[in-house]
């Protein structure tokens, strides 16, 4: 794994009832001792600003590749993508797993374009978590002096740590501009995303 992620980690953060997995059996056999299919089932991922994709009601597993998009309009897909599972969703892009390099991708139906987005789960993981936790904490008003240019400056500043830290260990979530990862950094660097709940959403909402 390149990041050290545990279930225990995100139940203490957000709690057991924030946290989505994959069953078992949503795998076939030979993908479901995978390391990644098994990050998904046994750690899985804080809900909100990703999903995880449910197994068929009636059969049972996570879908293909080929199942939800037309993997000949993606001209930079693997020969063997269309195999591929289906595991989440974030943004407008379908998130596949390529259970034999580990990696994550992203497909995109309406660009018609497919972006590496992840070396394995555990970035995944990882990303979901920071971003995550950045909306559920992050508030626009530490003290009388915090007036809303610095709020949105400080807040700048936590994505960009998110970026480099993750960068500097897997450079594809935010290799450029236009992965998702970017855009929903940029985003939530513009104060969007933020629940009215939250820290934040009650600083900006009132």
């Amino acid at each position: 794994m390149l990041f050290d992620v545990t279930r225990s980690e995100l139940v203490d953060i957000f709690g057991k009832d924030r946290i989505a997995s994959v069953p078992a059996t949503a795998f076939p056999p030979a993908v479901a001792v995978t390391e990644g299919a098994r990050l998904l089932q046994t750690v899985g991922v804080p809900t909100g600003t990703l999903l995880l994709r449910q197994p068929h009601e009636e059969q049972g597993l996570l879908p293909l590749v080929q199942d939800v998009v037309c993997v000949e309009d993606f001209e930079d897909a693997a020969e063997d993508a269309g195999d591929w599972l289906v595991i989440g969703w974030l943004l407008n892009a379908h998130l596949a797993l390529d259970p034999v390099s580990g990696k994550v991708y992203a497909f995109d139906p309406d660009e018609e374009t497919v972006q590496e987005l992840h070396r394995d789960v555990s970035s995944l993981v990882q990303v979901t978590l920071r971003f995550q936790r950045l909306l559920e904490e992050f508030t626009f008003s530490s003290d009388d002096s915090d007036d809303e240019e610095a709020a949105f400056e400080r807040l700048d500043c936590e994505v960009d740590r998110i970026r480099e830290e993750t960068g500097s260990i897997d450079p594809l979530p935010f290799q450029d501009d236009e992965t998702v990862w970017s855009i929903v950094g940029d985003e939530i660097a513009m104060g969007q995303r933020f629940k009215g709940n939250s820290s934040g959403g009650r600083s900006l909402y009132g």
